[in-house]
């Protein structure tokens, strides 16, 4: 299947694919771990348009869709220099986001967005990759460990008024 599979950056008139991709994912991977309440609210606040439209157009963040055929079926989000949402080092570069929808995972696809993370990062001579990933979701975690993550640090990722601890793994390069 990852033959089919074209890694392809997205611009501002992405915005709506974009939109529909974060929502869609975000909600698949954690709607049955959070109330209805906080769901909506972090999904309103983080996918709107203009939050994503601020996002696209930040000069140190970028955002990649996994397109299958022509459906996109996953997408990342990564951030450099002072776009990194704690750390600021300016020689780390951070995976924000990585998600592929339900029914294409296991395909190779989170991997070959993992492995256009990794490549970017060697190309702007990054220290090392790092990331947030909720304590609960041990499916990500194995991911990440497997990948040669560690974990270094915790903290608070806030899903509506839920504060959820996430655990900060790194990647030397």
């Amino acid at each position: 299947m990852e033959k089919n599979i074209r890694i392809v950056k997205a611009s501002v008139s992405d915005l709506k694919t974009l939109q529909k991709i974060g929502k869609q994912t975000f909600f698949e991977t954690f709607a049955d771990s959070n109330s209805d309440e906080d769901m909506q609210k972090y999904l309103q606040q983080n996918f709107s348009e203009e939050q994503l439209t601020q996002e696209l157009n930040n000069p140190n963040s970028a955002f990649y869709f996994a397109i299958l055929d022509d459906k996109t079926v996953g997408y990342l989000k990564i951030n450099w220099s002072k776009a990194q949402t704690e750390q600021h080092d300016m020689q780390a570069l951070e995976l924000e986001r990585i998600y592929v929808l339900n029914g294409f995972q296991g395909k190779n696809i989170g991997q070959l967005l993992h492995d256009k993370t990794l490549s970017i990062a060697k190309t702007q001579k990054s220290k090392y990759l790092w990331l947030g990933v909720w304590e609960h979701n041990s499916k990500a975690i194995r991911f990440y460990e497997k990948n040669g993550f560690i974990a270094f640090d915790k903290h608070i990722f806030i899903v509506g008024v839920d504060k959820q601890t996430d655990i900060l793994m790194k990647l030397m390069l």
